[in-house]
């Protein structure tokens, strides 16, 4: 086996970071990838840096309004760590101005709170494509 089939065999890792234990949990249970781990959960933008350098996510569900360190401070330094990483912001804050600094500061995709197992699984899927 080449090692270009091993790297296309290789799961997307997943870290999912929110202060909310209730949607951590939502979202561990609603992804419906095969080829998806979730490697890691994460309650403050501290914890997702340190759970990042342990365990080298591809994809990162991010909360932008956390204890201790918001999600644009995270995104801002988990860019810069490791630069191809994917970014959905997972968000109650739905004004385009704060989607807008996401993305600027590195995030792939937004997705607002209330949210779908649906809309959910499109954000991903549009991520990991």
């Amino acid at each position: 086996m080449s090692t270009d089939n091993a790297r296309e065999r290789r799961p997307v890792r997943l870290l999912i970071v929110d202060d909310s234990n209730i949607v951590r949990r939502r979202i561990e249970r609603s992804q419906q990838f095969d080829d998806l781990q979730v490697v890691g959960t994460a309650a403050n933008g501290i914890e997702a840096l340190e759970l990042a350098r342990r365990t080298d996510p591809d994809l990162v569900t991010m909360d932008l309004t956390m204890p201790q360190m918001d999600g644009i401070e995270c995104i801002t330094q988990l860019v810069k760590f490791k630069p191809t990483v994917r970014i959905l912001v997972i968000s109650a804050l739905a004004d385009k101005a704060t989607a807008v600094e996401a993305m600027e500061c590195g995030a792939n995709g937004f997705l607002n709170k209330p949210f779908s197992d649906r809309q959910l699984n499109e954000a991903i899927a549009e991520l990991m494509a």
